[in-house]
Formats: C-alpha cells, structure tokens, sequence
C-alpha cells in the first residue's frame, strides 16, 4: 500500500502518503492494455525517468517544482514532495482584482522561465499550480512536459492556459490572461513573446476552423 489514491489520470495513478517520514505524493504510472507490453513498459521506463529530470531542470531554471526523492523504474513510481498550499483553481476566482493580477504575472513569469529554458509544461492548467503558505507558486505534474524551443510548442503552452481560465475562470479570462503575458514578457522579452503570441492567435482559428466543419 503507497497511500490513499487522490487522483486517477489517463496516465499515472496518484497517491499521498508516507515516506522516511516525510508526507509525499507517489505517482505511479499505469499500464496501458492496448499497447503491446514490451512497447508499454519501455514508455512507461522512458516517462518515469524523463519526468524528474525535467521538474529538476525546471528548478534550476527559477521554477518552485516538488522536490524528487526516488525513482522506481521497476515499478514506474515516482516519490515526490507533497507541496502544501492551495491549488489556484480552487482561489482564483475568490480574490480580489488585485490579487489575481498579482498572481496571474507571477505564473506569466514562471512559464517565461520554462520556455526560456527550453521546457514545455504540457498540462497548464490552474489545478497544476500550487500557491504555498509563503506566497509563492509551485508548478506540479511534468508528466506530459518536454524539452522545445518551437513557436509552436510555447504556442499550445500559452493556448492550454487561456483555455483552462476560460473553463474554470471564465469571468476573468483577459484581466487574468493579460497579466500572465505581462509576467511572460518580463522573462521572454517583448519580441518573442510577440511571436507567441501570434502563434497562440493561429492556434486558436485553427480550433476555430475545426470546429465549424
């Protein structure tokens, strides 16, 4: 038993428990039935040891992310710190203008750390920032980010947060919006964050054309 599942994805199994006495999360990556096993293990193998590597290399970008405390590859488990604090989308919409301005910049900024990092989060969405008791905000769950510097990457990145604040946060999806572009060009620079954003722009009447078909 690894603890008591709080979270159960396409992808991995999510647990909170105890570890050498420390209140950690275990995320367990499951297999897939429809894959071939020999094929399904090595994915399973390549993410478990991928995924750490680029919470670690997020940190050193500038980046609060879980600290790794062991890699199981037989199992396809990852030990990771339980971050206290509140998810953003739980909060979001109870603060004050202010507020969500001053947190919406601070998340820009941090996802401006990533790409000029060369990491795509993958997930961007408010349930995968944390603030903590400090006041800080810690990004959780790398399991689908990469390593890019592609427009287009950094462009789904920036399209998958304005679409997670228009699903929960709809009331305040430009005012919060534009401050994390705000944030984003602080790291990135106005140039580049321009040609995001045009790209974000493209991304989006793409959807657009889909969907009218």
């Amino acid at each position: 038993m690894i603890g008591v599942l709080i979270k159960k994805g396409a992808e991995a199994s999510i647990y909170l428990g105890e570890w050498c006495g420390r209140k950690v999360i275990f995320k367990k990556r499951l297999p897939k039935k429809y894959r071939l096993p020999e094929l399904d293990r090595a994915i399973q193998i390549q993410r478990t040891k991928h995924e750490p590597q680029l919470i670690h290399k997020a940190k050193e970008a500038g980046v609060p992310t879980p600290i790794i405390y062991m890699v199981d590859l037989e199992e396809a488990t990852i030990v990771m710190e339980y971050i206290e604090g509140k998810r953003i989308k739980d909060i979001l919409n109870d603060l004050t203008s202010e507020e969500r301005i001053k947190i919406s910049r601070q998340i820009g900024k941090l996802i401006g750390r990533l790409h000029k990092s060369g990491i795509i989060h993958g997930d961007l969405t408010t349930s995968n920032m944390i603030l903590t008791p400090e006041g800080k905000i810690a990004l959780i769950d790398f399991g689908l980010s990469e390593q890019s510097v592609d427009l287009e990457s950094r462009g789904v990145d920036l399209h998958l947060v304005k679409r997670a604040l228009a699903s929960a946060h709809y009331k305040y999806v430009n005012e919060c919006f534009n401050a994390i572009i705000e944030g984003y060009e602080e790291e990135m620079g106005s140039d580049l964050t321009r040609d995001v954003l045009n790209r974000v722009a493209e991304i989006e009447k793409r959807g657009r054309y889909v969907a009218e078909r």
